[in-house]
């Protein structure tokens, strides 16, 4: 199976590196409404749809962690930010779905 070409963070990860107070961009490219079933605290809604008009609004030097329901939306998000000069990038695995599993406080749908 071959590797993808971005790079990744697992759900554990994650939520340890928060659990240190890191201070990591969360993007979330899922629609407003998933948005509002359930979210990673201090997470910033950018739906996939709109991502390439809201690229200034972010800091391409920032490590980012780019979020959707399962990772493939957020996956191709996060190809396009990487070639889009955004320098520390990353695909949550598995998307917040999985994320659900390690924090309680976030709701699966």
């Amino acid at each position: 199976m071959q590797e993808p070409d971005y790079k990744r963070i697992t759900p554990a990860e994650l939520k340890e590196r928060l659990d240190r107070g890191e201070e990591l961009v969360l993007l979330d490219v899922r629609e407003p409404w998933e948005f509002a079933l359930a979210r990673i605290e201090g997470a910033k809604l950018a739906p996939m749809a709109e991502i390439m008009d809201l690229l200034p609004e972010f800091d391409p030097g920032a490590e980012t962690v780019v979020i959707c329901h399962h990772g493939t939306r957020s996956a191709y998000v996060t190809r396009v930010l990487d070639r889009s000069g955004f320098v520390s990038v990353y695909n949550l695995e598995g998307g917040l779905d999985a994320y659900s599993f390690v924090d309680g406080s976030v709701e699966r749908y």
